[in-house]
């Protein structure tokens, strides 16, 4: 039996959905130094828009307007908190 690399895609997305949210929920109650809640903010939105690109791709069915401002904003948001991690790297120790 063939593993269906779809469904292999949809659990990643859904894991780091919850690794994404978690990130942000302990940046918003346990994190007290301000670069690493920034840093831990933006891991968590890399993890998490990727993981809905990942769900939209996967799925398969036609695009609507919402599926769409999310495939162009997504990659912004990414490469944003993707920048803003490499100019805070070695901060916050």
């Amino acid at each position: 039996m063939q593993p269906d690399p779809v469904r292999i895609a949809e659990i990643g997305a859904w894991i780091a959905s919850g690794l994404g949210f978690g990130m942000w929920l302990w940046m918003f109650f346990k994190e007290r130094d301000p670069i690493r809640r920034v840093r831990l903010s933006d891991c968590g939105v890399v993890l998490v828009f990727s993981a809905i690109l990942t769900r939209i791709v996967a799925d398969g069915r036609p695009l609507g307007v919402f599926d769409w401002t999310l495939l162009i904003l997504g990659p912004l948001f990414i490469g944003a908190a993707l920048w803003r991690l490499a100019r805070t790297q070695g901060m916050g120790r």
